[in-house]
């Protein structure tokens, strides 16, 4: 019985990242002899056991077999005779096929060792074309580690591209495509998951919303880039620098979808793509397990990001009209997320990603003077249901054009 440390762990060491967990796997053993040492018993496909102080996973070595459609079509063979070199073999990528002995020695059988120093993605075997979660874990990657030079090899997208035109991809079930799309969102550059998925066709088929914004005119003199596409890797870019939380970062990828289906004769503008937008990010995200948080927040952006934009020529009872609408005074914090996505959209385009944005300013100045307005004076005075909302709206609107007008 061996147990080597394998995976992410020994990538990152390797890299000099921090190791966030440490995955092991233990060759020569039975699940009794597991059992026996007081390991606990987790894996439900295949033998996976819990160390009975520190908590990490061991699995045994195990080798698998194709025997259906997509990621859950697998027969797998865990025994003492599978060897090391087996169980590195059915791994993904040759930078996670490193194992690392008690001893500290490294195993390297597919030379992982040297991707990493030429900073390469590349499958370990043609066995990566049998789970087709490994095209979202590696469009994952790349959206880790693209921002240290890291590149898909050739035959590694070629492989991709076979399996989408196979149809894999589409036995995808959607909890898996969100989990992967969820965790990419909070790797470094989160743009790349999508590039990646779009180059090797499987964005058409897992996100045809966001895919059939490339190709799609915007105005040169508001969007020099002018694709619609281009543009929101550019705003996902920036709402990246802006913040690390994943929903502003999901939001600004949905934030201009409506413009993927503006009729052609209307190109280059999109009157009413906010509000066709709306509507395809609900679908999106009933098709998809997409936290409600998330779904609110990229709704909102994508109905009132240009009010956002052209903030200052609104008037007073617009503005608290939309305020309103954003439901800010209940869920400031939401609204603050609101508001980066919307300087992440003016900053993502040719040239202005470090220009400054009042707007936001503008607009924070607009509420700060609305909130403050007490309620209670309206209240004591009797007014109940709609006329103390009519009577607030109204005390509102005063407060904003006293600030700001």
């Amino acid at each position: 019985m061996k147990i080597y440390l394998v995976g992410g762990a020994v990538r990152d060491q390797l890299l000099g990242l921090p190791v966030k967990e440490r995955d092991y796997v233990v060759v020569g053993a039975t699940p009794q002899q597991m059992l026996d040492q007081g390991y606990r018993l987790v894996g439900k496909d295949f033998p996976v056991f819990l160390h009975p102080t520190t908590h990490n996973e061991y699995a045994l070595a195990r080798t698998e077999r194709k025997i259906g459609p997509g990621y859950k079509g697998f027969s797998c063979y865990a025994a003492p005779d599978v060897s090391l070199e087996d169980d590195l073999a059915r791994r993904d990528l040759t930078i996670n096929a490193i194992a690392q002995g008690e001893d500290g020695a490294l195993i390297d059988p597919y030379h992982g060792q040297q991707d990493l120093k030429d900073k390469i993605l590349r499958h370990v075997s043609r066995a990566f074309v049998e789970d087709p979660v490994r095209i979202l874990r590696v469009a994952r990657f790349a959206a880790r580690l693209a921002p240290l030079g890291f590149q898909l090899a050739h035959e590694t997208l070629l492989l991709m591209q076979n399996m989408v035109r196979e149809g894999e991809v589409n036995a995808l079930v959607p909890d898996r495509v969100w989990q992967e799309f969820a965790r990419a969102l909070t790797e470094t550059a989160p743009q790349q998951f999508i590039i990646l998925l779009r180059q090797c066709g499987a964005l058409k088929i897992l996100f045809p919303e966001i895919d059939c914004l490339f190709g799609v005119p915007n105005p040169v003199k508001w969007h020099p880039e002018i694709d619609s596409g281009v543009h929101t890797l550019m705003v996902l870019t920036q709402a990246t620098r802006l913040s690390n939380e994943p929903a502003t970062r999901f939001a600004a990828v949905m934030h201009d979808l409506g413009k993927g289906n503006t009729p052609i004769e209307k190109w280059p503008s999109h009157p009413g793509h906010e509000e066709r937008g709306a509507d395809l990010i609900k679908a999106l995200c009933k098709r998809y397990p997409v936290p409600t948080d998330f779904r609110d927040l990229a709704v909102l952006v994508s109905r009132y990001h240009a009010h956002c934009h052209k903030v200052a020529e609104l008037k007073a009872a617009t503005l608290q009209t939309t305020l309103e609408n954003l439901d800010a005074f209940r869920r400031p914090d939401r609204f603050q997320q609101f508001l980066l996505v919307c300087e992440a959209d003016f900053r993502g385009r040719t040239g202005f990603a470090d220009k400054p944005y009042p707007q936001r300013d503008y607009f924070l100045k607009a509420y700060a003077a609305a909130a403050q307005v007490d309620v209670a004076p309206l209240v004591t005075s009797g007014l109940t249901g709609q006329a103390l909302g009519n009577a607030l709206h109204a005390a509102r609107v005063s407060a904003i054009k006293q600030e700001i007008m």
